[in-house]
């Protein structure tokens, strides 16, 4: 059995979070395979015995059981030694990206991509155009934060790039969005985290079940 195990599927941009970390750092670990579609995560089983709040991902590790993306790669950061703060003070300003990217980054892109493309029936229209604004809104806060500086936190790749890149890899036909054509810094980041060793895209890092 591999070191790490996550419980994740494909379609996952919040799996796909510690699943690069885990790729990126050579570590030994495997993915098992969440049927998210079949309500996997809203039956007893998973809830009782994985994650009450019956959300994926969940990473087990060393006989813990951790969810939530922003504390899985904050624990990685730690235990793997790589993509952590240097100290104290940039610690502190991983988290508040951390905090950024899932209360408006990630939430808005993630459930505008859902609506548009995965769920059936699609989204009611007006609730998607109301997601693209508020996800432009937050791209804009992060193109701009790019303009100046190749990585995020500390001129190097770190837990908030990655927690920010959860969605951004998966096609523009589910995303609803042209990257390099509206925020082509956020497209020239992406760049910068795909040519890193060991990089894959999430439809090739983790299994799917569509």
């Amino acid at each position: 059995m591999a070191a790490f195990r996550l419980h994740c599927f494909g379609q996952s941009g919040n799996s796909y979070k510690p699943a690069l970390m885990l790729a990126l750092c050579g570590a030994d670990w495997e993915p098992v395979l969440v049927d998210y579609f079949g309500g996997e995560t809203r039956q007893a089983g998973w809830r009782d015995g994985l994650n009450e709040m019956g959300e994926c991902p969940v990473l087990e590790h060393d006989g813990r059981t951790l969810s939530q993306s922003g504390v899985i790669l904050d624990y990685l950061a730690e235990v793997l030694g790589q993509f952590g703060g240097r100290d104290a003070d940039e610690k502190r300003e991983i988290w508040r990206w951390v905090l950024f990217d899932n209360h408006k980054f990630t939430s808005y892109f993630a459930t505008h991509r859902f609506l548009n493309a995965l769920a059936e029936p699609r989204g009611n229209p007006d609730v998607i155009a109301f997601l693209r604004a508020r996800t432009t809104a937050a791209f804009k806060v992060l193109d701009q934060h790019l303009a100046t500086r190749a990585w995020t936190v500390g001129g190097r790749p770190t837990i908030a790039d990655l927690s920010m890149a959860g969605y951004v890899f998966y096609p523009e036909a589910e995303t609803g969005f042209d990257l390099r054509a509206e925020f082509p810094n956020i497209a020239a980041w992406a760049d910068r985290i795909a040519a890193l060793p060991g990089w894959q895209a999430p439809y090739d890092l983790m299994p799917s079940q569509r």
